[in-house]
């Protein structure tokens, strides 16, 4: 019984072609590649393939190319572009950037500069301010009730002037 299905066997298609050994080393790959003519095909274009990278010869270059290359760049380095763009492209790809470290350096210092102070504003305000205890908390919570209690004593009580007309209390 194989247990190998074609995903599985696919992945292992291009170690079989570049391992020697590969197939001895994984034994259910051949029994699937028996049952399975979609994957011993797929195996079969691969080694056509592969022998024919191995019979093709890169063409050589024609003798002066080296020197026509070189014409060609130099004319496009020293030729003048037409827009602000291409003038732009034309510095930042031949040359050297030596005139811009200055600058850049500045720009890098800035940003730095910024960034720091950021993360410096950032980790301040991200603070949590402490919390207090339950106990404190019980506390402020039975103050607030004692001065309620004294408020309300104050005003069941006869002897206090309760009305804001400014007139002594009359018995």
């Amino acid at each position: 019984m194989n247990t190998m299905n074609c995903k599985t066997c696919q992945t292992h298609l291009p170690d079989l072609l570049l391992e020697d050994g590969y197939e001895a080393a994984h034994p259910q790959i051949a029994p699937h590649l028996k049952e399975c003519a979609s994957c011993a095909k797929e195996l079969a274009e691969l080694r056509a393939t592969f022998a024919l990278m191995d019979a093709w010869e890169a063409p050589e270059p024609s003798p002066y190319f080296d020197s026509r290359l070189r014409a060609r760049v130099r004319e496009a380095a020293t030729s003048q572009p037409e827009g602000l763009f291409e003038r732009l492209y034309a510095f930042l790809t031949f040359s050297t950037g030596l005139q811009m470290r200055s600058a850049m350096a500045g720009v890098l210092m800035l940003v730095l500069l910024i960034g720091g102070g950021s993360f410096a504003g950032f980790e301040y305000a991200n603070r949590s301010q402490p919390q207090p205890s339950p106990t404190v908390n019980d506390l402020k919570i039975l103050d607030n009730n004692a001065q309620a209690l004294q408020q309300m004593d104050q005003l069941l009580d006869p002897n206090v002037n309760n009305d804001d007309s400014g007139d002594p209390p009359t018995t």
